[in-house]
This record gives C-alpha cells, sequence and structure tokens, in this order.
C-alpha cells in the first residue's frame, strides 16, 4: 500500500513534509514528536481516510453542489449550506475498514492508567469497548502555514473516551471542515473548497493543571529577541478566549533572563471533571489567585523549548503549551503569521513602563503632564504637553495640537481621542483606566503610541509613522477617499493619491476657529462672524485639493459637546445618554436650532461660489421624514440638488439598513457608511467604554453589522446610487476593505496615513 493511501499514521511516521497527508497540525506534532520533545503521543487519521469516505458514501459531489454559486455574504445562505453539509457528513456512515484501523490504533495508544478514572473508564478497558481519554482534533491541509492561518477554524474534542464517541468525534471534526466561517475564511481567500482536505488528529488528553502559550518573538513589540510566555490555571481555553488575565513573563532570548514578569490576579480556570466527564469552569482558590502560576524553573525550561522549536523551523514560533502533574507537554506549534517589521523606537525606549492601554496612535512622543478634568482645564496644555484626561470630545481639539502625545483613561479604537490623534499624527494611548488617577500635573513622560504604553521619563526619540509612497497612482475603479477634520493639515496630505475627501467634520471647524455656540452668536448678531469662519475653513481644503471633490459632513455635535462651547449653557439641557440624544438631523429640523442650522447652509452657498467641488453629507439621519425636511429647508438657502451639487446621507443608524426602501426614493445622490455608530447601535456597545472594547464587544467585522452593510449596498447600489464608507473600519482591517470592494462599493475613505495601503490593496482586489 502506498504511504499517501494509508488510513492512519503515527506521530513517529511523520515530519513537517507531511502536511499532504496529515494537515499542518499533525505534520507539525510529528516533526516535533521526532526530534524528542515532550509530545503527547498519538496518531492522524489521514487524508486519505477522508477522501475515502467521502468517495464511499458517494457524498462528495453533493457537497460541491451545494457550494456552488454560494454566496457566502448572504448569511442565511451560508449557515444553511453549512447545516446541510455538515448534517451529510455526520449522518453517513464510516467505511467499516477505516472504523476498524482507527478502533484498534486507539487501543494501542499507550496512555499512563493513573489518569484514569477507577470506575467508568476502567469499565471501558475491561469490556474492550476503548482505551483512555484523548484529544481528537482537526488538522486542515492548508492550516498553521505561515501565509494563511486556518488555526481555531476546525473544531476540537477533549477528553473523548470510548470507541463510538471516539468514531462519532472524527466524524465531527470532518463535518467542522465546513462551519460557516471556514467556508467564508476559505471563499475570501480564495482557497478551493474541495481541495482543502482535513485530517484528524488523536492524541493522549492533557488536562493541564497549568496552560498557556508562548511565542518566540514578542507579538507586542514585534522584537525577535524576546520571548513572551503566558500562563494561567486549567486548560488554555480561559487565555485564548480572554476569560482571564494570565501571568505574563518577557525573557531575553539569548540569555534566558526574565526581563519583564507581571503576576495578575487570575480569578477562573477550567478542569476536567472526572464525575462529570467534562471540563467545568471553577473558581481559583484564594490562596493561588495572586501568586505566579509557573514556578522559575518552568519559565526557563518553556523558554529553553521554545528556542528549540524556533531553530528548527527557522522562524518565530506561536506554541502551545501544558503541565500536568508536573510534567510539561507541547501541544501545537505554528509560526507566527502577524508578525510584522519590529518598531525600533520601542528597542530605545527606556525607563518604567506606568501605563498601558491600546495604541491608537502610533509614534513617539515625549513632555510634561497636564491633566486636564474638563474643557475648562484646556488652557492649561501648552505646545510640547503630553494631554492626559478621562475622554476627548470636540472641545479638546485646540488643545490636542497642541500636545506632542494623549492619554486617555477611556475609549477604544473608534474613539474621539484615537481618531483625531491618527489624523493629527499625534501617538496616542487610550483606555488606560487609570492614567489621571497614576499620573500628575508635571510628570515626564513618553507616550509609545505603536505599543499602547506610557514610560516614566524623557526620550529623545520622536518617531512619526512614515507614508512611504512611489509617487504612482493607481486608478482604481473603487474611489479611494480621505478622512480630514484639521484644515491646517490639508497642506501635509494634499499630494498622496486620493480622489476626494470622503468626509470633513464640521465640528472640527466650529471648535477650532469659532469656539462659540452658534446661537448665542444669532443672539449677539455676529452670525456673519460664524458663516464666514466656516467658509475660511472649507475654503481653505476646498483650494488645496481642487479639482477633487470634498464631502463636507454638516455638524453632529452631542449636546454635552455644544454645551461646553461658549454660550452654551444658556441652549443646551442636560441628556443621559448624548450619543442617541439630540443630535443630527433631529436638530436641524427643530425649531430650537433650525437657525444655527441655516448659517451652515449660508456658509457652503458662499464656498461654492468659488469652488464647485464642494459636497454636503446630512449625519446620524433616523427616518426619512426629517431629511425630507432638511431637504426643505436646503432648498429656502438655496442648496438644492444639482448634477454638481451633491447631497448624501450618513448610514449610520440602524433603521437605513433595516428599512432601505424608505431613504432610496429621497431626493439623495446616494449615503456614506458610517462604521463607527452603525456598529455601535446595532451591537449595541458604547464605542467609548474601554472594558467592552478590550473584550472585544466592539467590532465593525461581526456579522450583524456586516450584514447591515450589505443591505445598505444592495438596496442603494440596485438603484443606481453612491454608496461610500467614511468610518473608522476599512483604516483598521483589510478583511472590511475586502468585503465592501466585492460589493462594488463605489469609494472608501479613509485616515490619511492608510491612503496608500488602501489603494494598493483594493488595486490588488480589483485585478483578482
Amino acid at each position: 500500500m502506498k504511504r499517501e493511501e494509508e488510513n492512519i499514521l503515527w506521530f513517529s511516521d511523520l515530519s513537517k513534509d507531511s502536511i499532504p497527508e496529515v494537515g499542518g497540525k499533525g505534520a507539525n506534532l510529528g516533526e516535533m514528536f521526532n526530534i524528542k520533545l515532550p509530545i503527547p503521543n498519538g496518531f492522524c487519521v489521514t487524508v486519505s481516510a477522508y477522501q475515502t469516505f467521502l468517495d464511499a458514501t458517494g457524498i462528495k459531489s453533493r457537497i460541491s453542489n451545494l457550494l456552488k454559486n454560494l454566496d457566502v455574504e448572504n448569511t442565511d445562505s451560508l449557515n444553511e449550506v453549512s447545516y446541510k453539509i455538515r448534517e451529510l457528513i455526520v449522518k453517513s456512515s464510516m467505511p467499516k475498514n477505516i472504523e476498524k484501523e482507527i478502533i484498534e490504533n486507539y487501543g494501542n495508544l499507550d496512555v499512563n492508567p493513573s489518569l484514569l478514572k477507577s470506575g467508568g473508564a476502567l469499565d471501558f478497558i475491561k469490556s474492550g469497548r476503548g482505551n483512555a481519554f484523548v484529544a481528537v482534533r482537526s488538522s486542515a491541509t492548508a492550516e498553521d502555514l505561515l501565509e494563511a492561518s486556518f488555526a481555531g477554524q476546525q473544531a476540537t474534542f477533549l477528553n473523548v473516551i470510548g470507541n463510538k464517541a471516539l468514531i462519532e468525534a472524527v466524524k465531527n471534526c470532518w463535518a467542522s471542515l465546513f462551519t460557516s466561517r471556514a467556508i467564508y475564511y476559505r471563499e475570501n481567500n480564495n482557497f478551493d473548497h474541495m481541495k482543502v482536505y482535513i485530517s484528524v488528529v488523536i492524541h493522549k488528553m492533557v488536562n493541564g493543571d497549568v496552560s498557556g502559550v508562548m511565542f518566540t518573538a514578542n507579538p507586542s513589540t514585534n522584537n525577535e529577541n524576546e520571548i513572551m510566555i503566558e500562563g494561567s490555571y486549567g486548560v488554555g481555553e480561559t487565555i485564548v478566549s480572554g476569560q482571564v488575565n494570565p501571568d505574563n513573563f518577557i525573557l531575553d532570548k539569548e540569555s534566558l533572563a526574565v526581563k519583564e514578569r507581571k503576576i495578575k490576579h487570575k480569578e477562573l480556570m477550567i478542569n476536567y471533571d472526572e464525575n462529570l466527564n467534562k471540563n467545568v469552569r471553577r473558581k481559583v482558590p484564594e490562596n493561588m489567585a495572586d501568586v505566579s502560576c509557573l514556578t522559575n524553573e518552568d519559565v526557563r525550561s518553556l523558554a529553553q523549548y521554545g528556542k528549540k522549536i524556533e531553530e528548527h523551523y527557522g522562524k518565530p514560533m506561536d506554541i502551545e503549551w501544558g503541565i500536568e502533574r508536573n510534567k510539561l507537554y507541547i501541544l501545537q506549534a505554528r509560526p507566527i503569521t502577524t508578525l510584522k517589521k519590529r518598531s525600533e523606537s520601542h528597542e530605545k525606549i527606556k525607563g518604567e513602563a506606568v501605563l498601558e492601554g491600546l495604541n491608537a496612535s502610533p509614534g513617539v512622543g515625549s513632555g510634561k503632564v497636564k491633566i486636564v478634568r474638563d474643557a475648562s482645564e484646556l488652557n492649561k496644555v501648552e505646545s510640547g504637553d503630553i494631554l492626559v484626561t478621562k475622554m476627548t470630545d470636540p472641545d479638546f481639539v485646540v488643545a490636542m495640537k497642541k500636545a506632542v502625545g494623549i492619554v486617555t483613561d477611556e475609549g477604544g479604537s473608534t474613539s474621539h481621542a484615537a481618531i483625531v490623534s491618527r489624523e493629527l499624527g499625534i501617538p496616542a494611548v487610550v483606555g488606560t483606566e487609570r492614567a489621571t488617577l497614576i499620573l500628575k500635573d508635571g510628570d515626564e513622560v513618553t507616550v509609545d503610541g505603536s505599543n499602547g504604553k506610557v514610560y516614566r521619563g524623557l526620550n529623545q526619540i520622536k518617531e512619526e509613522k512614515k507614508i512611504e509612497w512611489d509617487g504612482k497612482k493607481l486608478n482604481t475603479k473603487t474611489k479611494i477617499y480621505m478622512n480630514l477634520g484639521e484644515p491646517e493639515i490639508v497642506d501635509k496630505y494634499k499630494d498622496l493619491p486620493f480622489d476626494g475627501i470622503g468626509l470633513m467634520r464640521l465640528e472640527f471647524l466650529i471648535t477650532s476657529y469659532i469656539g462659540e455656540h452658534p446661537l448665542y452668536l444669532i443672539k449677539n448678531g455676529k452670525e456673519h462672524e460664524y458663516v464666514n469662519k466656516l467658509a475660511e475653513g472649507i475654503s481653505k481644503v476646498a483650494k488645496a485639493i481642487y479639482p477633487r471633490p470634498l464631502i463636507v459632513r454638516f455638524s453632529d455635535f452631542k449636546t454635552n459637546e455644544y454645551k461646553n462651547l461658549e454660550g452654551g449653557e444658556e441652549y443646551e439641557r442636560e441628556e443621559e445618554n448624548p450619543m442617541m440624544g439630540f443630535r443630527g438631523v433631529s436638530r436641524y429640523v427643530s425649531p430650537d436650532f433650525v437657525e444655527a442650522f441655516k448659517l451652515e447652509l449660508k456658509a457652503i452657498k458662499k464656498v461654492r461660489e468659488n469652488f464647485d467641488n464642494v459636497h454636503v453629507m446630512l449625519p446620524f439621519v433616523r427616518n426619512s421624514s426629517e431629511v425630507r425636511k432638511a431637504l426643505g429647508i436646503m432648498s429656502s438657502e438655496g442648496l438644492i440638488r444639482r448634477d454638481d451639487f451633491k447631497i448624501y446621507l450618513m448610514a449610520e443608524v440602524p433603521s437605513i439598513a433595516l428599512i432601505p426602501e424608505d431613504f432610496v426614493e429621497l431626493d439623495i445622490d446616494g449615503v456614506s457608511i458610517g462604521s463607527n455608530d452603525l456598529t455601535e447601535l446595532v451591537l449595541g456597545v458604547d464605542r467609548d467604554n474601554e472594558k467592552l472594547g478590550k473584550m472585544g464587544y466592539f467590532d465593525e467585522r461581526n456579522k450583524a453589522v456586516l450584514k447591515a452593510m450589505e443591505n445598505i449596498l444592495k438596496a442603494f447600489k440596485g438603484r443606481g446610487k453612491y454608496v461610500g464608507i467614511c468610518g473608522q473600519a476599512p483604516s483598521n482591517y483589510p478583511d472590511i476593505v475586502k468585503f465592501l470592494v466585492k460589493n462594488n462599493i463605489d469609494s472608501i475613505s479613509v485616515n490619511p496615513d492608510r491612503v496608500v495601503e488602501t489603494m494598493e490593496l483594493v488595486n490588488e482586489l480589483e485585478k483578482n
């Protein structure tokens, strides 16, 4: 029998070149087993066995037909096809010869009898119906490769015991090749569904007393001279799923000296319960919760294995490990697919890292701390200071422009502080939770926005993200637009290869150029100043990029932000939830604000006397009736939609995604998706909540958010109307860009530092 036709191959038979036979996971385990690493012994049910199963049952063509012409962006269809395929596999009978070989080899697996429960498990052995506890893990042929990470997409079954349970677990592993997530991933990465095969790894179960992960290059800093180890009590699921803050160890790779040791409070662990025959959650005993889960000897031993594995593979590796009854096991190893070029500035920063948060805006800045409790203290910030505050809002922009670094207690990657800092090119760390408690006015600190850390002391490093571009403009079908807040910075970016500005927010002009509430100015007879200053700021940008289009979004202050403007106290009331309160178009059509809205219209009209490349957008649209009223007000001021004057809506409230037909009929040119607010409202997540952000709740890639975007795209594109996007999502996630291009979006507007990268990515996507 040819080797590739064997149904079972033991780890001792395998090497890293065995991927076609046993997939990435199986090949790596075999490779490490044979260089004498502590791998739990086991065997693989080969790809050949899976192919034989498909042929013998006659379901291969049925699977192929179900996948044919599947629109993976249609979630309902995707889920339905996935379910049908998995049911086909699970309900089909495994060929008898394959089933017999699996059971025979399972019976030969050498397992420590001390791990067996004295009752049920031993009964299985005595009756000849099974051996002992094993892990049953999927291993796809495209998995754990450097250029593609399928990790976590297929199924794993732990603590499987008995012949019947084992055979069912194997079939369920095969079936997991066709989960919705796996199908979607392959489709979007151009893998042929029917040419990605699956093997099943069966090995001795390791119920870790302590488990974790090890990276042979520091993934936080991309430092290839360091090893990072994370560990916690119980099995590693708690770390991977983010349910526990693990102990963290940073080691020098050469000497294996521990450079950093962070012992966290560990509340939860997951262990195997022999009585229930499953893993259960338990509270970590109080006397263990704040104690290191690893001894110094454990840490060093792990690092030694990490070095050996990296040296063997010749590249930085991501390694899973477990310690059971004081014996260390390596459970998996794969190349680190996310490693980027190391930030050289981080290597040079010296001092004590006193705070960590989200790396909101790249770069390094040093200066004296100025704590700003509220907008009344903004004048404390001078040029070269580090602005430290709970959270920023549009009133802070004037002070932010002076700062060389920004640090906040609250906020995520789409918070005001993060977005504005990126646009201004200022290093920022957000969501630290306690910056205003730990730091004091006058403290000298260094903000490392690239790595999300704040250090004690001043560093002379001034790292700014340089935009690398060879000067060649790629002509893509999808227009590449740029987001812009501050008019002053347009000269810095005007020569970048963008097709226009997809979002210019009036709030920045109002706070920077004016600083007074529009109704307060009207009361004092100074409305002409408001109009002139708005027109001045808009004209500066329109002139700099002419004839490229400039889309100006009318003001979208919330009540608390308007209240902070001079004179605002008189006109704004307190709201419990300003984010969902009196804002956007609801203001424009209200008798309490309509006169202020008319000043914005007069400013636009004034600008268009000289620059016909200026167009407008209405924000936070809730229903079609308010849009009709707003269009009527615009018409009364002489702003009427024409071929050379476009009117767009921000698509950020879920109503426009749920009933797009109500909005498509309006006298508008199209919409621009505001992914920040749309994500917040679809998922019910405050985008500025640092705790929810760190837990992964705010995610523009969530299926519900993508479904909302898809509904908007289909409805408006179906009627020949423009659809763009100007939210943060495409600046952060290439996957979102790919999704948008696939759905034929007209334009993608990104932060200045993402223009070139997005242009190149879109060009590649359109070519393919």
